[in-house]
């Protein structure tokens, strides 16, 4: 097994119902190819012209791909044939033609598309002009920041990818690096690995993000995790360990528009998004499972984080037809913002070499054991409120910064 794998004790693959050695996988095809494996390719046509993707495919039913030179964030997802993973009608844009600073702001959302995209890595939500005092360059005094940051729209440098046995268990593996850094501002490196297992119908995501300059620099991060369609239709269900809801935007109009944060309704014209802060607990182990399924066709997806890593959570819906859509959204700070976090004395500052670790599980819910498997372990942590509209607390619990 490669150098910084996530799994220790991987296990033997299970494949069409059965266990097999690494000498019978071996014996019943030429190649692990035939059943599994990681393959690099580059897109040929249209905005997606260029774009190194990986295509994974563990064996079970599990496929997806990973955008090389959209920072590594997840594209497509899928499981025996189901799409999980959400696009736009933006696609998957070649970095080359995005506008980081266009639109006031938020040309950042004619790139976005896919089940994963990561926000940061110095900023996120909203456009805002904040003091790069901390860079002491007088020519320099503000940054301004479009939507949800850079690091979504930069190439990584593709530093390993393969199919890596361990005994009679193979995971199947890439790693890259994705810098995000300017003369006379931040040097924000992140090093990102992903793994499944041959057989498996998990993905692991690890990530590291390191301070390369000599300068104090903020840090902040979120992961933007979209599911559509089959997994959301009318009736999916939202379940998450939410001890208290924070905060929701537009307040009013969710009310007017009859959609409450449980239960997707159906896609419909004119629906405005909308936006929850929940306080979510963990388990004995400081882990926040969040999950999205649907009972009628017995799929879902599970989203594993460490409170820890990430404190806070949000719940985006978006029903509008044409980009219907449900974000589960884990973050490092509150929705108050960049400059907010920073009046709070909550802003990660990192210090030069200073880094910050994230470990992420996507688990496909196959069949509705599963599905009540993870239900169970959820309500076990917190039951969620009963009413489609509880009313937001407005207490936004401190936050550490450092």
């Amino acid at each position: 097994m490669p150098p910084g794998s996530l799994q220790e004790n991987a296990p033997v693959p299970q494949l069409y119902g059965k266990s097999m050695t690494r000498g019978e996988v071996a014996a019943h095809a030429g190649s692990l190819s035939q059943f599994a494996g990681v393959r690099l390719m580059t897109l040929g046509d249209g905005v997606e012209r260029g774009l190194r993707m990986l295509e994974f495919r563990t064996g079970s039913g599990l496929r997806f791909t990973v955008l090389v030179d959209r920072a590594m964030d997840i594209a497509e997802v899928e499981h025996k044939g189901r799409a999980i993973g959400w696009h736009s009608a933006a696609g998957f844009r070649h970095p080359g033609l995005h506008d980081a600073e266009g639109e006031g702001g938020f040309a950042w959302a004619r790139s976005f598309s896919g089940f994963l995209v990561t926000c940061g890595l110095d900023h996120i939500l909203g456009p805002e002009v904040v003091s790069t005092e901390s860079y002491n360059y007088p020519g320099r005094k503000t940054a301004s920041h479009g939507l949800h940051g850079r690091v979504s729209a930069i190439p990584a440098r593709l530093t390993g990818y393969g199919e890596a046995w361990d005994g009679d268990a193979c995971v199947l593996w890439a790693e890259g690096v994705v810098s995000q850094a300017t003369v006379f501002g931040e040097n924000l490196v992140l090093y990102r690995r992903i793994e499944a297992d041959v057989g498996g119908d998990e993905i692991r995501l690890s990530d590291r993000v390191v301070n390369e300059g000599f300068l104090k620099t903020p840090h902040m991060m979120f992961y933007h995790i979209n599911i559509g369609h089959p997994v959301l239709e009318e009736g999916a269900r939202y379940l998450a360990p939410i001890k208290e809801v924070v905060w929701a935007a537009h307040e009013g109009r969710y009310r007017a528009q009859e959609v409450g944060y449980q239960r997707a309704p159906a896609p419909s014209n004119g629906f405005a998004e909308q936006v929850w802060q929940h306080e979510m607990g963990a388990n004995p182990v400081g882990e926040v499972p969040v999950a999205l399924v649907n009972d009628r066709i017995g799929l879902g997806i599970e989203v594993t984080t460490q409170k820890e890593q990430f404190p806070c959570a949000y719940q985006w819906q978006y029903y509008q037809s044409g980009a219907y859509v449900m974000g589960i959204e884990p973050s490092t700070h509150h929705v108050l913002g960049n400059q907010a976090a920073r009046d709070r004395g909550e802003m990660i500052w990192l210090g030069p070499q200073e880094a910050r670790q994230y470990q992420t599980r996507f688990k496909v819910l196959d069949g509705a054991a599963q599905i009540a498997k993870s239900e169970a372990a959820i309500r076990a942590i917190a039951a969620q409120p009963d009413e489609d509209f509880p009313i937001p607390s407005g207490q936004f619990p401190h936050l550490s910064g450092r």
